[in-house]
């Protein structure tokens, strides 16, 4: 079966010095310390290893033959989304990212799909930078975080980028940064592994309760992580908005469960039992293969989980690509 991986990460092989230009330290540049191996450097601080699967696309490509990937969906490292920055800063580094995926997808057209980043803090720099991506560029949609600095995704400022992405068209990929708590948990990678998916449902909440959905009605977004920690409490969400709406439902009085069907979920979950949950409390039109692609944390072997479970043909066909296609708004005839 065609596998399409919604969830793979690529970072340019040479980054400009920005945090030089920028006067800022927080800005990621590369130490490329030996052939096919660096660091990613904040000034003097390590941040993170990573090799050459990040930015050559040679070497993806032969992982991606390795383990029957068919297409990537390629995205920005969430630490590169610079939100923080003057808005005009981040302008320069989004485009120079988002002209990095352009070119991957056009060298592989049949191999890559690819979603853009924007500068979030200023919503109308935003949406100028997603029409670039959608109009010029050919990317299929952008990714964004969790929260933007101190607005979380209800915030009525964002308002006019998710009406602009669902009258482009544009697929939106939700993909947790800058974890709540961060400061309050630095052992154990706690940040990455209780951080991260209590992100994604903050994420999700907000968008829900904050009526997203009912004010932008075909707005196509999926989340990262098989929606975080979201699935699995909201039997809790859905109790809370039912004994407290006078604290829940101040902006919207639909019940959450009722947008279960409004948005895409990545499989990213490493069990079995959680994604035949996922499959049953939001049906596999709602969920698509993504794995992390290349760091760690993610699925090693993609979409042996989907794979492995007793599914028919056509739910696996669902998950390894139907949902992809749909959310990406792709022909499959492309990739064939």
């Amino acid at each position: 079966m065609l596998k399409i991986d919604i969830h793979t990460h690529i970072i340019p092989e040479h980054l400009p010095r920005w945090s030089e230009k920028f006067f800022d330290k927080r800005y990621i540049h590369l130490d490329h310390y030996c052939p096919g191996c660096a660091r990613m450097m904040q000034g003097d601080k390590f941040f993170r290893e990573v090799t050459s699967n990040c930015w050559d696309p040679k070497t993806r490509l032969q992982d991606c033959r390795e383990h029957g990937v068919n297409v990537q969906v390629l995205s920005v490292i969430p630490v590169m989304f610079h939100y923080w920055a003057p808005a005009e800063h981040a302008m320069e580094t989004s485009r120079f990212q988002n002209d990095y995926i352009a070119e991957m997808v056009s060298r592989h057209p049949d191999r890559f799909v690819g979603l853009g980043t924007v500068p979030l803090q200023d919503p109308q720099l935003a949406i100028e930078e997603m029409r670039r991506c959608m109009e010029v560029l050919g990317l299929r949609g952008i990714e964004i975080g969790s929260h933007v600095n101190d607005w979380n995704l209800n915030a009525p400022e964002l308002l006019p980028f998710f009406e602009a992405a669902a009258e482009m068209g544009a697929a939106l990929f939700v993909h947790p940064w800058d974890m709540m708590g961060k400061e309050e948990m630095k052992q154990y990678w706690l940040p990455w592994l209780v951080g991260m998916p209590a992100e994604t449902s903050r994420a999700i909440c907000s968008m829900i309760f904050g009526g997203v959905f009912e004010k932008v009605p075909g707005l196509k977004v999926a989340f990262a992580h098989g929606g975080g920690s979201f699935p699995s409490t909201i039997g809790r969400i859905e109790h809370g908005f039912r004994v407290r709406p006078d604290l829940v439902a101040v902006d919207n009085p639909v019940n959450p469960r009722k947008y279960l069907n409004r948005f895409y979920l990545d499989t990213l979950v490493h069990d079995s039992d959680m994604l035949d949950y996922l499959v049953q409390l939001f049906g596999a039109d709602k969920l698509a293969l993504g794995t992390d692609y290349p760091f760690p944390l993610g699925e090693l072997e993609p979409g042996r989980l989907i794979e492995g479970m007793s599914y028919d043909a056509e739910v696996k066909e669902r998950l390894l690509n139907g949902t992809a296609l749909e959310w990406l708004g792709v022909s499959k005839d492309l990739f064939i």
